[in-house]
């Protein structure tokens, strides 16, 4: 019995004093996507900068809110003298986000595919704030490609009248 006592100790000395991680592998059920997606959300914390294929850049600041349960992105500039918003926050089992747009209305999307081993996510649209029809312009899709810790490359399709208007690419690079 007193063998069983130095176990643990020999376990900690031989980690370098840091104890090995046994938690159970990843996840892979829908629920285990979206929680390894936001953690990946979660450590965009801090200033990116964002240039467009329509040749505009920006400043994004990601922020995590609320003891971890939500991530929020500011976006400054990508229209002139404005900034947009957008929540990213498990919801049960669902990773969604809701977009706070300069059209002045608020999609909320939901992720409906995880590839490339969890680094590329899409949201697709479930309902809006401030949208009478979705016939109304707005943002319906986005897919996120997590490239590395440091850059990140978001497509965003806008659209209206019950069709894609435009598809945007931006490439979001993290500031020092």
């Amino acid at each position: 019995m007193r063998n069983a006592v130095w176990v643990p100790v020999l376990i900690w000395l031989a980690c370098g004093g840091a104890l090995p991680d046994l938690s159970p592998p990843p996840d892979s059920s829908p629920q285990g996507d979206a929680i390894q997606a936001f953690a990946r959300f979660r450590a965009m914390a801090g200033d990116w900068e964002g240039r467009s294929t329509k040749g505009w850049t920006e400043r994004v600041h990601m922020q995590v809110l609320a003891r971890g349960s939500a991530v929020l992105e500011t976006s400054f500039e990508a229209h002139p003298g404005e900034a947009m918003a957008t929540l990213f926050a498990l919801d049960g089992g669902a990773l969604e986000l809701r977009h706070y747009c300069v059209a002045g209305n608020q999609p909320h999307l939901r992720a409906t595919e995880f590839a490339e081993g969890g680094r590329r996510v899409t949201f697709t649209f479930v309902d809006a704030g401030n949208l009478a029809s979705r016939d109304q312009g707005h943002m319906d899709k986005a897919t996120f490609l997590f490239e590395d810790e440091n850059h990140v490359t978001t497509r965003w399709t806008w659209s209206q009248d019950s069709r894609e208007q435009w598809l945007e690419e931006i490439r979001l690079t993290r500031q020092r």
